[in-house]
């Protein structure tokens, strides 16, 4: 079980980037999924974080500019960020909790993509 993220590069402040994450292997069922950021010599924090009901959280520094949605049957998650600025400058991380079946076996574990850097310049 892996997730998989794409979408970060260079852009320019006010501008827009969008993230996708895609979870793979044998998966059973992807409970929360979420985005998280890093920023180099800081903790890595949550971005937005969304449920399997399609309940939603953001931080304060990204509401109203960032949006997050899944779509289930892909099993996948994407992190819309507009109105960019340099302090989103960031590795970004999707995360996700993934219930895996086996017979007599059902598993759940968490699971971190690999990591995509979005950069914001002035």
């Amino acid at each position: 079980v892996q997730l998989q993220a794409s979408g970060g590069g260079l852009v320019q402040a006010g501008g827009s980037l969008r993230l996708s994450c895609a979870a793979s292997g044998n998966i059973f069922r992807v409970n929360d999924m979420g985005w998280y950021r890093q920023a180099p010599g800081k903790q890595r924090d949550l971005v937005a974080h969304i449920t399997s009901q399609g309940l939603i959280e953001y931080s304060d520094a990204t509401k109203g500019r960032f949006t997050i949605s899944r779509d289930s049957v892909k099993n996948t998650v994407y992190l819309q960020m507009n109105s960019l600025k340099p302090e989103d400058t960031a590795v970004y991380y999707c995360h996700a909790e993934i219930v895996t079946r086996r017979p007599g076996i059902t598993s759940t574990r968490h699971r971190w993509g690999q990591g995509t850097q979005v950069t914001v310049s002035s």
